[in-house]
């Protein structure tokens, strides 16, 4: 059997959750000859391998030594998400008045145990598809326990040798804790934590302006926090559009966000009155008191106590399992997906690897990682959403761009919706309407960049986006509009000279 383990709070949602994913009766099975693939980890990418490749009729191995469901459903997305739409709901409810729905603002509290409980419920709903019980029901044997290699075909789990013809390691990433004087000793939250809180902390200091610290800087100042954001670069956000962090800088600074933009935290210690964070700004050292310090400074890969060495698998403690495009280690036996092993850290990044890694391990596929159009988002208050090229990857591969910019202040639906705060942007290759990449900045960016993405896929291009029809009105709009801006670029001052002249001509 399995070791219990409990998740704060021990309410019934979480022991549900802990029921479906880590189930503290579980019996590993005992291991049968063996196995086309075993796979280590049993987050986004461990659970499509491993459901994928069991579908197809291989023998199936899946090892997990902590939650089912990894990150994503445990401590990422899920949660964050169910939070955001709490937080949301308050910010319309603000809002109201501006939109004829006249509400007693002092009136209007966020009743956080009550929000965090909801978070909690539906995680635990969600939590039974990634469940060790419906894993075992597709036909995987799942194991709960620490894994590692003995050899570049065996690996352990719980006393028990698993042999294998293929492996797959997706054991993802963790966050990062930087160096800083104190931390460790003053206490801090992490994305693995901050969802067992239970009370909302007056005043909370986020260290780190990337996604993670953005999100969640936003909901809890809507929530009623007093944040402070604190950034070592000069803009928040720092691999996106420049234009489109700056409207979410805005934003969050009017939600309330203090931010600290080139900014470095020096000390951290504890006094009777809080947290006292040690900044240094450009030479300038000042400090401010927090109730609880939030670290969003990046991921660290978990490659800990696999015993890598002995599987023949190159990897770094910064940037994880060294791959191919194919996602084969250095040991071509063994693959990873992921978050262990790609600069793209997103859930639907893993799913589309782990399919890669399916064809290509049992069935000696080729495909290529290389050529996954991945798109991605930001789920602040506007979302960033992006897909393909920056204009400064495109310079560096010495392609010439044309870019394209629909401000949503003009989109009719956005209007209406008073959610004029943002724009599409489309980069295309100079002469061409090839699509190479574009940002969205929009309330619901994350559903608009889809269409950009199929654009891009099927090799559609702004011409013809401009006669897909769409329906009037969406915000989806701003997109057609743009391929009508790229059809004017075609109206030369010859062709529009000889379309007057027929056109004075056949009056």
């Amino acid at each position: 059997m399995t070791e219990s383990l409990q998740i704060d709070p021990p309410d019934e949602f979480n022991q549900q959750l802990v029921k479906q994913v880590h189930p503290p009766d579980w019996i590993n099975p005992e291991p049968d000859g063996r196995y086309n693939l075993v796979v280590i980890g049993a987050g986004t990418a461990g659970l499509v391998t491993a459901a994928g490749a069991a579908g197809l009729g291989a023998k199936v191995a899946l090892i997990e030594r902590h939650l089912m469901g990894g990150d994503c459903l445990n401590t990422g997305c899920v949660p964050s998400k169910a939070i955001i739409r709490s937080s949301r709901a308050m910010h319309a409810v603000m809002q109201a008045n501006e939109l004829g729905v006249l509400v007693d603002r002092k009136s209007v509290a966020v009743n956080f145990p009550q929000v965090m409980e909801r978070m909690r419920k539906l995680r635990a709903d969600i939590s039974k598809h990634d469940s060790a019980q419906r894993f075992k029901d597709l036909g995987v044997d799942v194991f709960i326990g620490e894994a590692s290699f003995l050899n570049q075909s065996i690996i352990q789990v719980d006393q028990r040798q698993l042999d294998f013809k293929k492996a797959v390691i997706a054991t993802g990433a963790r966050a990062a804790v930087p160096e800083i004087e104190g931390l460790k000793k003053t206490g801090f939250l992490t994305n693995e934590t901050i969802f067992s809180l239970t009370a909302l902390p007056p005043r909370l200091a986020v260290l780190g302006a990337g996604p993670i610290g953005c999100e969640l800087a936003q909901t809890f100042a809507r929530f009623g926090s007093e944040v402070t954001l604190i950034q070592s670069k000069p803009q928040i956000l720092p691999r996106e559009d420049r234009d489109a962090a700056q409207i979410i800088q805005r934003q969050l600074e009017q939600d309330g966000v203090k931010i600290l933009l080139n900014a470095s935290t020096t000390q951290v210690s504890r006094t009777e009155t809080g947290k006292k964070i040690q900044i240094n700004t450009q030479g300038k050292v000042t400090d401010f008191i927090a109730d609880e310090i939030l670290i969003s400074t990046g991921r660290a890969p978990n490659v800990q106590g696999l015993n890598l060495e002995q599987a023949g698998v190159k990897y770094d403690e910064r940037n994880g399992i060294v791959v191919n495009d194919f996602l084969q280690t250095t040991n071509h036996a063994i693959y990873a997906a992921g978050d262990i092993c790609s600069r793209y850290q997103f859930t639907h990044t893993a799913d589309f690897q782990a399919r890669i890694v399916i064809g290509n391990a049992l069935f000696k596929g080729r495909s290529k990682s290389s050529q996954l159009q991945i798109p991605w988002c930001t789920y602040t208050d506007p979302e960033i959403a992006h897909v393909g090229l920056y204009p400064h990857e495109a310079a560096a591969k010495n392609i010439r761009i044309q870019t394209f910019i629909q401000e949503l202040k003009d989109v009719d639906r956005a209007i209406l919706d008073a959610e004029t705060n943002g724009f599409v942007k489309v980069h295309v290759k100079q002469g061409t309407d090839k699509i190479l990449g574009a940002t969205i900045v929009a309330s619901h960016a994350g559903d608009l960049i889809s269409e950009i993405s199929v654009a891009m896929k099927s090799g559609m291009g702004l011409k013809q986006l401009a006669s897909v029809i769409h329906p009037y009105p969406t915000q989806a709009d701003a997109i057609r509009k743009i391929g009508d801006q790229y059809n004017r670029t075609r109206l030369s001052p010859l062709i529009k000279s000889i379309f007057n002249k027929w056109l004075t001509w056949s009056r």
